[in-house]
């Protein structure tokens, strides 16, 4: 036989012992995580369900799910052991901003487009708002004033004194 007709089968050795060696790998660590696990940390399982670990036996974990639920489940069944404050984020919303001296936007916009300042700047509802009618006070008075009273008919409600 020659060595191009063994060269395929030896690669696909290769390849099958380097991913073996990958998945021990993943292995081991997950072991590591959770031999790791201590009473008092978060914890999240492979259903998804995320508890604090009272009490780590050999093969088992009894973890607090909620007030008075206590559960046991296997040491195989925990997906992640999760940091204090990831635990904190997912499970009780609290946000803990490692840059807390970013720049904070706000959730509504009306805090950027007015402030006290601003408002003190802006009119106010005592003034008077011009609509473009004038006043009686506003028109000329004299000759002009009086030619227009008496070509405009005057109205009544109704009321004539001629019966």
């Amino acid at each position: 036989m020659s060595l191009l007709t063994l060269l395929p089968f030896i690669v696909l050795i290769g390849a099958m012992f380097l991913m073996t060696r990958s998945a021990k790998k993943k292995q081991q660590q997950a072991a590591d995580m959770r031999n790791q696990m201590q009473p008092g940390s978060g914890i999240r399982t492979i259903g998804g369900m995320y508890a604090t670990v009272k009490e780590v036996n050999e093969d088992t974990v009894l973890v607090d799910a909620g007030p008075g639920v206590d559960l046991l489940f296997a040491k195989n069944a925990i997906g992640a052991v999760l940091t204090d404050d990831e635990y904190n984020r997912i499970v009780h919303g609290i946000e803990h901003d490692l840059k807390s001296d970013a720049d904070i936007v706000p959730d509504d916009a009306s805090s950027l487009t007015a402030t006290d300042e601003s408002a003190a700047d802006a009119p106010g509802d005592d003034k008077a708002v011009d609509l473009g009618k004038k006043d009686a006070a506003d028109e000329p008075a004299g000759e002009a004033a009086e030619a227009k009273t008496d070509a405009e008919p005057k109205k009544t409600d109704g009321d004539s004194e001629a019966k």
